[in-house]
C-alpha cells in the first residue's frame, strides 16, 4: 500500500506510526462524551461574557477543515466551531499539534469557551487527541468535490465538504416521515412483502434475475411489489402500504436508477379516482410539512398549490397533435396515423391501443409541466387494470405527471380472475413478439383473485423523483445515497 501513496500521503501515514509508537494511538479510543455540538456551543456560549466563559469545560469533536497558524476550524454534522492553542502557556500541545495534526483528521478537544477579539467564540484547547488519522489529501475545502460522479462515488467526502448534499438528504428523510406519517394517520398498514419473486409481475420492466440455490431455481429481484400487497388485501387487510427498494435492469439517465425506492398503496372499496385525491393529498400534506409549495425544478416553476389537473389521454393527444382517436375505429387507421406522424412501432405495437400509447409519448409527455392527472390508459399497457365500464378499450388508471415526469401510477384494480387470466395469456403473446417487459403468468395471484379481491384502488409513487422535484435536483444522483455507477477500470 505505502509504495502506491503520494508524498504528502506518506507523510500523513508516518505521522500515524510515529504517534502509534508514543503510545496515542487514535484507533484505541473507543468513546468519546463530548459535551455539546457546533450548534449547541454556538447557543450556549456566544453571549456570555469572558469570565463567565472560563467557568465551563467543554469537549469538542469534529473533522479538521481549516488550519492557520494556532487556530484549528472543526466541523460536525450541525456545523463548525473555532479551536485556538496557545503556544505560550501549553507548547506541549502545541508541539503535538504541529508534529502530528492534519486536514481532515478527526480529533477530540477539550478546553473552554472564549470570544477573539474579532468577536468569534471559540474554544481555548487544554487537551487534544486524534481520534482517527486522515491519511488521504481532502478536496479543497472552498470547492469540495466539483465532478458529479466523483460526488456519488465518493459520497463520505461529498457530505463532508458540501453542506448542500447534506440538505438534500436531510429534506429526503423528512419527505419520507412525511409520507409515512400521512398513511398511518389515514389508516394504512405499514408492511413487507418478498423482494425475491419467482414470477414476474406488477410492472411492465426489464429484472434482476438471481439463482436461489436452496430452493434450484431462478429467482427475480422485484420490479414492484403489487401482486403481494393486493393479496394482503384479499386477506381482508383493508389499507396496506410498502415503502422500499425496487429494481429494473434498465438504463441509467437523469430520472433512472436501477436500484431505486418507491411506495406502493393499496385499499380495499377503493377506486382510482380515490386514489387519485390520496395522490394529491399525500403530496400536498408533504409541501405543507416542508413549508414549501412552489418548486424550481430544471428551470420550470411548479405550483403545487393549485388544484391538479385532470385530462384523459385521448383527449390530451388531440389537444396536441389533432389526431381524434375516438373516431379511429380499427388497427389499420391507426397504423397509418403512425406512419403519418413517423411514430416509430415495435412487432407488438401494431394495433390502435398499443400506439394511441406511443403517440401519447412521443408527443405528450414532454408538454405536461404543472401538475397533470393523464387518465384513462388503454387496455393493453394496462395488464392490471380494471377496463372502463362505458370504454373496453380503456380502463381507469391515471399517472400524474409533473414537469414532464412520472411520478404516480394508479388505477382500479383488476379483481375478475378469469379476465386477469386472460390479460396475463395477451402478455405472454406480447412476450413471443418480442415485449421483453411484459408481464408473466401469476398462478398464484390468480389463485389469490379466485377467492375474491373486493373493488381495490392501488397506487405507486416513485419516492426518488418526487425528492428530486421537492429538493429542485435535477439528477437522481443527488437524491440517492449511493446510486449505481459504472466501476472504476
Amino acid at each position: 500500500m505505502s509504495d502506491r501513496l503520494n508524498d504528502q500521503a506518506q507523510n500523513r501515514l508516518q505521522k500515524l506510526l510515529n504517534l502509534k509508537q508514543t503510545g496515542n494511538d487514535p484507533y484505541l479510543i473507543t468513546k468519546i462524551e463530548n459535551t455539546h455540538s457546533a450548534a449547541s456551543f454556538q447557543k450556549a456560549f456566544a453571549n456570555q461574557s469572558d469570565a463567565e466563559l472560563k467557568q465551563y469545560q467543554v469537549i469538542l469533536t469534529g473533522r479538521i477543515i481549516a488550519l492557520r497558524q494556532t487556530f484549528i476550524i472543526i466541523q460536525d454534522f450541525s456545523g463548525k466551531m473555532q479551536l485556538y492553542i496557545n503556544k505560550k502557556t501549553a507548547p506541549e500541545l502545541f508541539e503535538y499539534f504541529n508534529n502530528y495534526i492534519d486536514l481532515g483528521d478527526q480529533i477530540v478537544a477539550t478546553g473552554h469557551p472564549m470570544m477573539t477579539k474579532t468577536g468569534v467564540l471559540t474554544l481555548n484547547v487544554e487537551r487534544l487527541q486524534i481520534v482517527a488519522k486522515c491519511l488521504q489529501t481532502p478536496p479543497e475545502k472552498w470547492h469540495g468535490l466539483t465532478d458529479p460522479e466523483a460526488r456519488a462515488r465518493k459520497r463520505y467526502l461529498d457530505l463532508t465538504y458540501n453542506r448542500a448534499q447534506v440538505e438534500v438528504f436531510l429534506k429526503r428523510t423528512q419527505i419520507i416521515t412525511a409520507i409515512r406519517t400521512f398513511l398511518n394517520e389515514a389508516g394504512f398498514l405499514e408492511v413487507e412483502t418478498p423482494i425475491l419473486q419467482a414470477v414476474l409481475g406488477g410492472a411492465n420492466a426489464k429484472p434482476f434475475k438471481t439463482h436461489y440455490n436452496a430452493l434450484k431455481g431462478d429467482f427475480y429481484l422485484r420490479i414492484a411489489n403489487e401482486i403481494a400487497l393486493k393479496k394482503l388485501i384479499v386477506g381482508g387487510l383493508p389499507k396496506v402500504y410498502e415503502m422500499g427498494r425496487m429494481f429494473r435492469n434498465e438504463g441509467v439517465d437523469t430520472t433512472h436508477n436501477p436500484e431505486f425506492t418507491s411506495i406502493e398503496m393499496y385499499q380495499a372499496n377503493a377506486d382510482y379516482a380515490v386514489m387519485m385525491d390520496l395522490t394529491e393529498n399525500l403530496i400536498k400534506f408533504v409541501c405543507k410539512t416542508l413549508n414549501q409549495w412552489s418548486f424550481n425544478w430544471n428551470g420550470q416553476t411548479l405550483d403545487l398549490a393549485k388544484p391538479f389537473k385532470k385530462v384523459k389521454m385521448v383527449d390530451l393527444i388531440c389537444q396536441v397533435t389533432g389526431v381524434n382517436f375516438d373516431d379511429v375505429k380499427d388497427d389499420q387507421t391507426a397504423i397509418a396515423l403512425a406512419k403519418q406522424h413517423k411514430v416509430e412501432l415495435k412487432k407488438h405495437e401494431q394495433n390502435k391501443q398499443h400506439i394511441i400509447n406511443r403517440f401519447f409519448e412521443q408527443f405528450c409527455e414532454h408538454t405536461l409541466i404543472q401538475p397533470t392527472f393523464v387518465t384513462h390508459y388503454p387496455k393493453a399497457v394496462s395488464p392490471l387494470a380494471k377496463q372502463d365500464p362505458h370504454n373496453p378499450e380503456f380502463t381507469e388508471r391515471f399517472e400524474l405527471f409533473i414537469n414532464t415526469k412520472e411520478l404516480a401510477n394508479a388505477y382500479s384494480e383488476l379483481n375478475d380472475p378469469l379476465e386477469q387470466r386472460a390479460r396475463f395469456e395477451q402478455q405472454l403473446q406480447e412476450k413471443r413478439m418480442g415485449n421483453d417487459e411484459a408481464s408473466e403468468l401469476d398462478e398464484s395471484f390468480l389463485d389469490a383473485l379466485s377467492f375474491g379481491l373486493p373493488p381495490t384502488g392501488g397506487l405507486g409513487i416513485g419516492v426518488d423523483r418526487l425528492v428530486m422535484l421537492l429538493c429542485e435536483c435535477s439528477s437522481i444522483r443527488d437524491v440517492v445515497f449511493f446510486p449505481q455507477l459504472r466501476e472504476l477500470k
